[in-house]
């Protein structure tokens, strides 16, 4: 393999690209109250306009990593970027939910060529000695994107609309354009048979069907005609899909990846680690703003604790997984976050700050040890040719499971909030920025007893939804420990001979 001089700045720089993505999504918790009533957004809508970034992100990340190899990976998260930015900006003069809903899914497009593609270039410019250390690097620059996002976001929110949640991303994804160009090497793009487009459409509706029946389920009903359609339609789509790749000539995933309990275990792993994250940040941000009262900086401020936490632990994760090995490191990691989670499960109403930040850094330290080995277990299942689809399954794994994780916990809260509050209360019954809306409206006495009913639901349902989340973390700490790795050899006619050599710019 040849090494290229400057990885170490390329290394740099693709960070810098991870956190303009992950930047957005912690921006935008912070900023769902206050777009909640500048939009008039329900529940619902602030579900997909969470949702439409990641659905459309993991949707179309296999693909996007399949036609990233294929354009060579700097081109595609050149491309990617500005498809990104451009949405962002364009995201800022929306003036309806539904209009921010359709450019969060073109910035999701965006990012789907981004990930894979800093990914894929990180494992090309490193020899594997030094992999550990750069995935680790990779891994913290997450944290620092969620660190610098609520913060930020609090900030802006104190001077500007919401709409400076998006308008942020714009000088920032220009200086990274640029960076990438000035010390990011060429990668060769990588030849290969004809475009499985037809499993790219499969996999992309299936996952659609999916989150969508999820999603609407509380109101449509878990069994309603509907619902039940939609699960129907995704489960055949996942069969057709799966069986198209055991015979297409160029199948768009290498499903024998999935025969490696390593790589199987690592992915289910980080894809529970991000849905039980996803869900319980997504309700939090509206406890803090919301139940206790606290300004959108304060409540940024309040995430601080985690991603510090992650941050840390992404860079020593090489340390940990040689003392306790890949599965250890696993494991210890989903007990951090199941313990975090207990934690956040005992909140009330009344609950001190500090209680809540102990907990989201608990779990910022367990995802923070897990995410470094087990992308480095997925990118390193494969042989180089194809570390662009093993990069994109990587993301895909991880958003999948944050895009689910948003709705079906979501779904759990609002189906208990619901419940509690009953239809007595008029709108209240709906959601909790619906309540708050109402009692403003309304005489003081009226007006206390509508939010304290609201925020004692809210509260109670989030429990709820935090200690389902503790049992599925808990469940996936102890089959890390059950399940006993097997590799699968990878056929000596899949490595190649020689790569091409890196170019710079």
């Amino acid at each position: 393999m040849t090494e290229y001089p400057r990885r170490w700045a390329a290394l740099a720089v693709l960070s810098l690209t991870l956190v303009a993505v992950t930047l957005d999504n912690s921006v935008l918790n912070t900023a769902l109250p206050s777009l909640a009533h500048a939009l008039s957004a329900g529940t619902a809508d602030l579900q997909w306009i969470t949702d439409a970034y990641t659905l459309v992100f993991a949707s179309a990340l296999i693909l996007a990593g399949t036609l990233g190899a294929r354009l060579g990976s700097r081109n595609a998260l050149l491309g990617g970027l500005a498809v990104f930015g451009g949405g962002s900006a364009i995201a800022a003069l929306s003036d309806s939910p539904a209009q921010l809903i359709a450019w969060r899914a073109v910035m999701g497009l965006g990012a789907a060529f981004v990930m894979p593609a800093t990914l894929a270039i990180i494992t090309r410019i490193f020899p594997p000695v030094e992999r550990p250390k750069a995935f680790g690097a990779w891994s913290a620059a997450a944290g620092i994107g969620v660190l610098i996002g609520p913060v930020t976001g609090g900030a802006l929110l104190e001077h500007f609309s919401w709409s400076s949640a998006f308008w942020i991303n714009v000088p920032l994804v220009a200086f990274a354009i640029g960076a990438v160009f000035a010390v990011v090497p060429t990668v060769p793009a990588v030849r290969g048979g004809r475009l499985d487009l037809l499993g790219a459409v499969l996999s992309t509706a299936a996952v659609a069907a999916l989150v969508d029946a999820v999603i609407q389920a509380p109101a449509r009903g878990w069994t309603g005609a509907v619902t039940l359609a939609e699960f129907a339609a995704a489960a055949v789509l996942v069969l057709v899909f799966v069986l198209w790749q055991r015979r297409a000539a160029s199948p768009l995933v290498r499903l024998d990846l999935f025969a490696n309990r390593t790589f199987a275990v690592a992915a289910l792993s980080l894809a529970v680690v991000f849905f039980v994250l996803f869900g319980t940040l997504f309700e939090l941000s509206q406890y803090l703003q919301l139940v206790h009262g606290y300004t959108p900086l304060v409540a940024g401020l309040g995430a601080m604790p985690f991603a510090v936490a992650m941050a840390a632990t992404s860079a020593t994760s090489p340390l940990i997984t040689r003392r306790l090995g890949v599965r250890g490191t696993l494991a210890l990691g989903l007990f951090l976050a199941t313990v975090g989670l207990l934690e956040l499960a005992t909140t009330d109403v009344h609950t001190a700050f500090w209680r809540v930040a102990v907990g989201t850094a608990v779990i910022g330290l367990g995802m923070g040890m897990m995410m470094a080995p087990a992308s480095l277990q997925i990118s390193g299942s494969v042989p180089p040719q194809y570390a662009s689809m093993a990069s994109a399954l990587n993301s895909v794994i991880r958003e999948l499971g944050g895009v689910l994780g948003i709705a079906v916990l979501g779904t759990v809260v609002s189906s208990a909030y619901r419940s509690a509050v009953g239809t007595d209360l008029g709108p209240a019954h709906d959601d909790l920025p619906t309540a708050h809306g109402m009692a403003a409206t309304l005489p003081a006495p009226a007006a206390r007893q509508v939010i304290e009913v609201a925020d004692k639901a809210f509260t109670d349902a989030m429990d709820r939804g935090a200690l389902i989340a503790a049992g599925i973390a808990l469940l996936m700490a102890l089959a890390v420990l059950v399940v006993r790795p097997r590799r699968v050899a990878t056929p000596a006619s899949e490595v190649p001979a020689a790569e091409p050599a890196l170019q710079t710019a």
